[in-house]
């Protein structure tokens, strides 16, 4: 795989927080209560970390949600990639319990199953650029365990104070203008819900330094640093152009995701995938410098091999 750490969770930056949700109801579109009117949200500045002060303990009957600044963007929808930025506090003594404006936006997947009932009921029909409160019940939270870590029990409600930073939609496939490749690369046939079949020729040479040859130029937005990417791929040998991975060998889940320029892929994705537009197809051809190095990886990526990718940018966010 591309990986050289463990997959990233989408919201580690919430120390695990969002992926352990509870099985709370729907509750979008009714009037507030008295809860919100406890919670005070100061500064308006977007590029800013909001101050939260709570008249705690705040008792949360059901879970709602309110619009401190509306913004000016697309309306998220349910089944959205969101980029936010997030302060959490626990609503028993209204304590900051962690928050992500340290280390800039993390990305959510509103249609991920596991992702917590509060943000799923409550996000959705918000316009991207509001800055919103949500007072969750702990089971549209951290349901029956909590947070440990973060010193969150079973019995805690939470507060979020979310900015939604950005909104993006997932591809099917890549799409927009196809690109002729240079002469000499490897050549590229994409099979439907199957590993891509890489062909190499015989006497391919290596590259000293990292090819990034589109095959199809995408319609989206370039991908910044700090993005959270979703990828399509296939992976193979220069050598022999054996296929080592592929993301459609998991249907269950076939794309990867990882935030670009992190460190959490080798070097050749992390800059390679960096400035594209989403929607395009890449192909990478990466030396061991920009790949595994020396080490190489398992029993099958040695140290000097030099690796192939194609890669569809599906959305980022």
């Amino acid at each position: 795989m591309p990986r050289r750490l463990s997959t990233l969770l989408s919201i580690a930056a919430l120390s695990g927080a969002v992926v352990l949700a509870g099985c709370g109801e729907d509750t979008a579109g009714q009037p507030a209560s008295a809860t919100l009117e406890a919670i005070t949200v100061s500064g308006d500045d977007p590029t800013k970390e909001p101050e939260v002060s709570v008249e705690a303990p705040v008792e949360v009957e059901r879970t709602e949600s309110e619009v401190v600044t509306d913004g000016s963007g697309d309306e998220v929808s349910a089944d959205d990639l969101v980029s936010i930025q997030a302060v959490l506090l626990n609503a028993t003594d209204g304590k900051v319990v962690t928050s992500t404006w340290e280390n800039g936006p993390v990305g959510l997947d509103l249609g991920a199953e596991e992702l917590f009932a509060s943000f799923k009921s409550e996000i959705p029909g918000k316009k991207v650029g509001s800055r919103m409160v949500i007072a969750s019940t702990p089971a549209d939270a951290y349901g029956d365990t909590g947070n440990q870590q973060l010193g969150i029990t079973k019995d805690d409600p939470v507060i979020f104070v979310v900015d939604l930073v950005g909104t993006s939609t997932v591809l099917d496939e890549a799409t927009g203008t196809e690109v002729a490749p240079k002469k000499g690369l490897p050549t590229v046939e994409m099979n439907e819900g199957k590993p891509a079949t890489i062909t190499v020729a015989k006497d391919a040479k290596a590259p000293k330094d990292t090819v990034v040859q589109p095959l199809i130029e995408g319609e989206g937005a370039k991908v910044e640093k700090g993005q959270t990417v979703r990828v399509a791929y296939t992976g193979a040998l220069l050598r022999n152009g054996e296929v080592f991975d592929s993301s459609a060998n998991r249907p269950e889940q076939p794309y990867f995701e990882f935030a670009v320029g992190g460190g959490q892929v080798i070097k050749g994705w992390d800059e390679g995938i960096l400035g594209q537009p989403v929607g395009s197809r890449l192909l990478l051809v990466i030396p061991p410098k920009d790949g595994y190095g020396d080490a190489g990886s398992g029993d099958t990526i040695k140290g000097d091999d030099t690796l192939v990718f194609v890669v569809d940018i599906l959305a980022a966010y």
